[in-house]
Parts: structure tokens; C-alpha cells; sequence
């Protein structure tokens, strides 16, 4: 049981000293930190200019169906390379599964379609 211990000591101290410079690096910016920001340092800024509308206004909502359209375009790559790569060792359950979420994508792709996200205006 001794000799199993011992072999995680590397982790342990690993931890403790990546903690331990996390801690001092930590306090040093809150003891070395200038407290005296001026009003142009601290002013709104976006892209080479001034911000021209509230930071807090609603985005419209083909922001988000674009961002949908990219988790499900990203997810089915994520997962139709691994399952081309081994996809003569794959039994009929697995070939069928995949087929399943993929008409599920698929479904996913036809909404974004059906809301418009796809044009651009």
C-alpha cells in the first residue's frame, strides 16, 4: 500500500506548487495593482471606436440560430469522423445509431432552414 502512495507523491507536490505560484501570483497583482485608473483607460471602447448603443441591448435572434447551426455542424463532424474511421468494425446497431443521430442533425439543420437563419440580409 506504501509503495502505491509513493507513486502519487509527484501529483501531490505537482499540486502544491502549481496552487502555491497560483496563490502568490494572485496576491502580488492585488498588492502591486495600480489603483488610480484614468477616465480614458477605463472608458468604453469597441473596435477603433467609441461604443455608439448600450452594451445591454438585445441581440436579435438569428445571432443565436447561426450559433445553433455551427453546434450542429460541429457535432456531427465531432462525431461522423471517428465513426467513418471505424466504420467497418461498426456492427448494424451502430450503423443504425449513427443513421438516428444523424436525422436528428438533420431535423436540427431543417429548423435553422424553416427560420431563416441561412439568409442574409
Amino acid at each position: 500500500m506504501e509503495d502505491m502512495l509513493r507513486e502519487y507523491l509527484p501529483i501531490l507536490v505537482f499540486l502544491a506548487v502549481a496552487i502555491g505560484l497560483g496563490l502568490v501570483l494572485i496576491l502580488a497583482a492585488v498588492v502591486i495593482a495600480v489603483r488610480n485608473p484614468d477616465p480614458e483607460k477605463v472608458s468604453a471602447y469597441e473596435c477603433g471606436f467609441n461604443a455608439f448603443d448600450d452594451a445591454r441591448m438585445k441581440f436579435d435572434v438569428r445571432f443565436f440560430l447561426v450559433a445553433i447551426l455551427f453546434i450542429i455542424f460541429d457535432l456531427e463532424i465531432a462525431f461522423l469522423f471517428p465513426w467513418a474511421v471505424a466504420f467497418k468494425d461498426i456492427s448494424m446497431a451502430g450503423f443504425w445509431s449513427m443513421m438516428v443521430f444523424l436525422s436528428v442533425l438533420t431535423a436540427g439543420f431543417a429548423y435553422e432552414w424553416k427560420k431563416g437563419a441561412l439568409e442574409w440580409q
